[in-house]
């Protein structure tokens, strides 16, 4: 019987998966400083943003899916 694969600790906490399967994940720079940073930035970066076709097939491997 073979191993199973282990899901990646880091990948779970940082990619999302939809209902229709592409890879979700959260911008960067929206963590601290926001006083330094634009409104028009500031909602730019509050919003999730789907993952690339070509970096999806990686992360969901990592996903165990």
């Amino acid at each position: 019987m073979s191993p199973k694969n282990k899901t990646h600790s880091g990948a779970k906490k940082r990619f999302k998966l939809t209902g229709t399967g592409k890879v979700k994940h959260a911008s960067a720079m929206n963590v601290h400083k926001f006083q330094e940073k634009t409104n028009s930035r500031k909602r730019r970066v509050a919003v999730d943003n789907i993952l690339s076709d070509a970096d999806s097939k990686k992360i969901k491997k990592l996903l165990g899916k």
